[in-house]
């Protein structure tokens, strides 16, 4: 049976970590190992975790606040597994969602599923294309982190560490990985949670746009091309939402 790693960054996670990591430890695929990295939290995460009495976890505690980047950098480098998986602290899978992309990985390098925006106990299905190749990822950032599945028989663990910048280092490693592979696989399935912050809708909104503007820069767009995938970008993100 092959072998998983999912990797956990957290900080200052403690309310939302126990319903994480456990939608992992009961997962129906039992294969696991359980990479959660510590970002030099200062609330009461590393208690909640170390309570979670599973042996397929390993915690790992960074002394120095570094983000979200280096943190899963970290995970990536101790990871063992045929497959990686990454899981952001405030969400959580159902129950079945390794399972079901095990079996659908089979000779892919990159899998996604779709997923479901949690706000205030309502959720809201979104729904992903079945194949989408470097280009299109740069019109819809529709690949969600806790969806995500990487197959290391055909990937090297330079090709998904994650780029040190503020925001967008999960959208960034996308398109990095796309423009080595052919097109990554969606399941148009929501086999993951995501829970929306209690910041303001519109404060959440303007800083996606800066961040979405800031990549382009950094793949070095020309301006044509990157006002048009923004344009894109705006219409596929409200379509999410509908």
């Amino acid at each position: 049976m092959k072998k998983v790693s999912v990797v956990i960054p957290t900080h200052n996670s403690f309310k939302y970590i126990k319903e994480c990591i456990e939608s992992v430890v009961n997962q129906t695929y039992k294969n696991l190992e359980i990479i959660v990295i510590d970002d030099n939290s200062i609330d009461d995460t590393l208690e909640v975790i170390r309570q979670i009495n599973d042996k397929r976890i390993k915690i790992i505690k960074l002394n120095n606040s570094s983000g979200v980047s280096k943190a899963r950098n970290k995970g990536i480098k101790e990871a063992s597994g045929d497959y990686i998986c990454f899981l952001d602290s405030d969400d959580f899978w159902y129950l079945n969602k390794i399972e079901k992309q095990i079996s659908f990985i089979k000779n892919k390098e990159f899998i996604y599923s779709g997923y479901e925006f949690l706000k205030r106990n309502n959720k809201h299905a979104a729904h992903v294309p079945n194949t989408i190749i470097y280009k299109e990822a740069l019109k819809n950032t529709t690949i969600f982190t806790s969806t995500v599945m990487f197959n290391m028989k055909y990937l090297k663990k330079e090709d998904i560490y994650m780029p040190d910048i503020k925001r967008g280092q999960d959208t960034a490693t996308w398109w990095q990985v796309l423009k080595k592979i052919d097109k990554a696989y969606g399941m148009d399935e929501p086999l993951s949670v995501y829970r929306v912050g209690e910041k303001s809708l519109s404060s959440n909104k303007f800083v996606a746009l800066k961040r979405t503007w800031y990549l382009y820069k950094r793949e070095n767009l020309s301006f044509p091309k990157k006002t048009y995938c923004f344009l894109c970008y705006i219409k596929n993100a409200i379509k999410r939402r509908i």
